[in-house]
């Protein structure tokens, strides 16, 4: 292969890599359901844990109910919530979410969140993993998670330690 080619070549895989990585965070749908802007935090140091989190947009006139999720990164994924109680945030397990018609249902950090446990290996920034949700009406949606830093606080959003947090 001649230097041009090889440089073509690798030109060409390079915006294909970039292309596949868009592709990665694009929103996913399923008869009325959508999911947008799939997104997780980095690990911190060896957590065994991390955790998802993304819009979900139901434009149907019926409500669904998020039943389950899963991922191959993880032993076990579950949803969970924080509540502030006597002045200490608790997180608790939630076995289905309610997806209201019209309204967005939003994880995000403190708040609802897809809760991966048993990780197989750390969540790198820059990286995306598969994400699979599935409604009682819509059914199963696929997703690529994109992972953010550290302290990220949205899809592409640093912490509060600016550029040092991500």
């Amino acid at each position: 292969m001649t230097r041009i080619a090889a440089a073509f070549l690798a030109a060409l895989l390079f915006a294909l890599s970039l292309a596949a990585g868009a592709a990665a965070a694009a929103d996913r749908a399923k008869g009325e359901v959508t999911v947008h802007e799939p997104w997780a935090r980095a690990s911190a140091g060896r957590a065994r844990a991390g955790a998802a989190y993304f819009t979900i947009a139901n434009m149907g006139e019926k409500p669904d109910r998020l039943v389950a999720a899963a991922s191959p990164v993880a032993r076990t994924a579950q949803f969970h919530t924080h509540s502030m109680e006597d002045g200490i945030m608790k997180m608790r397990h939630v076995m289905a979410v309610e997806v209201a018609p019209g309204e967005p249902t939003v994880f995000k950090p403190g708040g609802l969140h897809v809760m991966l446990m048993g990780l197989k290996a750390p969540l790198r920034k820059g990286e995306s993993f598969p994400l699979s949700l599935t409604f009682e009406r819509a059914g199963k949606i696929e997703l690529r998670v994109m992972i953010q830093g550290v302290g990220a606080m949205g899809p592409g959003k640093t912490g509060r330690h600016g550029k040092h947090g991500s």
